[in-house]
């Protein structure tokens, strides 16, 4: 099965690049995590198109395996899960205050609040919706992004319990995001959780009482039960991905694998240069293959010289400077026959197969960002059932 995502194009087959999703794999993850939460809920979190893998299947194979909701960002994202026909609990938490929040109201979506102007517009978009809109209050407990701030949080309260007496708004939960839940001793964790049971606490001053508390992200539900509260919130580990790579794996299984296609082989005479501003001269005679991915769908550019591909059984090492479209690999004797039209994977999660992490190590950034790099001729196709 080929469809295209938010990096390809349906119908398209036999793509030069492709990211290929294991929906098993996504299935197999919710399920690791699922045991760690350990009875709390679990929200799998597929913003940004579910961290490039595709929200909508993600988000299927995820619910399929037990997830109980689904977080976004925006509201555009929680509706194009609704128009897809998924019903399940849909939290939304990142949008600005022109928001369509009307739509929101009226497709049932759960609007994060982390302000006071924040409530009051989606206090409009309930009425003009004609109906009561959910509403989870954002609780900053020390990240300082977005969430209701300290100094602000009496003002939110006072404003969403009238809100919620006049049946204007429905109060879901209360949340908060964690700023060190990659360092599972840090002392800031400690201090979040008081906070954030502090700001429950106060909110029930006024008489407002969640259905739900939730705090964990993916790093947290693996290494820090006391965390946990009604419901985890995990994102990069339902990729397979792990957010603390020096803990290893939690037996998570990655879901991406980006390869492609080997459009020629040739022969590379020693003392000649490959790729723009020869950086990089063949030592001897040797062979090269060139495959057609480069910066325009997402292999970075400073990867140049850098990463390996699995190409015929073996790691293969880039030579020469990456290009928009292409970049060539070294295959010395090419010993295990590569020819035109083998697979080469970039990243993936097979035996052998170099990491997202990898790539992440040696550009001083995270997988996170890697996974969410394949782009423009990058075609998604899915394997796997998610059952």
């Amino acid at each position: 099965m080929t469809r295209g995502g938010g990096t390809g194009r349906i119908g398209v087959v036999n793509a030069q690049v492709e990211t290929v999703i294991d929906l098993d794999a996504i299935a197999h993850n919710v399920r690791v995590l699922r045991e760690h939460a350990q009875g709390a809920a679990v929200m799998a979190v597929v913003k940004a198109d579910g961290y490039n893998h595709g929200a909508v299947e993600v988000a299927r194979a995820a619910l399929g395996a037990g997830a109980r909701e689904l977080g976004v960002t925006t509201v555009a994202e929680g509706l194009a899960l609704r128009a897809a026909g998924i019903d399940a609990p849909i939290l939304c938490w990142l949008n600005t205050v022109d928001a369509d929040y009307a739509a929101a109201v009226t497709a049932d979506l759960e609007i994060g609040v982390s302000s006071l102007a924040q409530l009051r517009a989606v206090e409009r978009g309930a009425l003009t919706a004609g109906r009561p809109a959910t509403v989870s209050l954002k609780v900053d407990t020390g990240l300082n992004r977005n969430g209701v701030s300290a100094t602000e949080y009496p003002q939110v309260l006072r404003a969403l319990r009238g809100l919620v007496d006049g049946d204007v708004v429905r109060l879901r939960a209360i949340f908060s995001h964690l700023a060190h839940a990659d360092e599972p001793g840090h002392p800031m964790l400690d201090r979040q959780r008081e906070r954030f049971v502090e700001a429950i606490a106060l909110a029930k001053e006024y008489g407002l009482e969640p259905e739900l508390t939730h705090l964990a992200n993916s790093a947290a539900t693996l290494t820090r039960p006391d965390l946990r509260f009604d419901m985890v919130r995990p994102g990069i580990s339902v990729y397979g991905l792990s957010p603390i790579p020096e803990l290893g794996q939690f037996g998570l299984k990655p879901a991406m694998t980006l390869q492609a296609e080997v459009a020629l082989v040739k022969q590379v005479s020693a003392g000649e240069g490959v790729s723009y501003g020869h950086r990089w001269i063949a030592p001897r005679d040797t062979t090269i293959a060139l495959i057609p991915a480069g910066y325009a769908d997402g292999v970075f550019r400073s990867l140049s010289g850098r990463f390996d591909v699995w190409l015929g059984g073996a790691r293969h090492r880039n030579v020469g400077r990456v290009c928009m479209d292409q970049f060539m690999v070294d295959l010395g004797d090419n010993a295990g026959g590569v020819r035109e039209g083998d697979r080469a994977v970039l990243f993936g999660g097979g035996t052998g197969h170099p990491h997202a992490l990898d790539w992440a190590t040696t550009l001083d950034t995270i997988d996170y960002e890697v996974v969410c790099a394949p782009r423009g001729r990058a075609v998604r196709r899915y394997v796997g059932t998610g059952r």
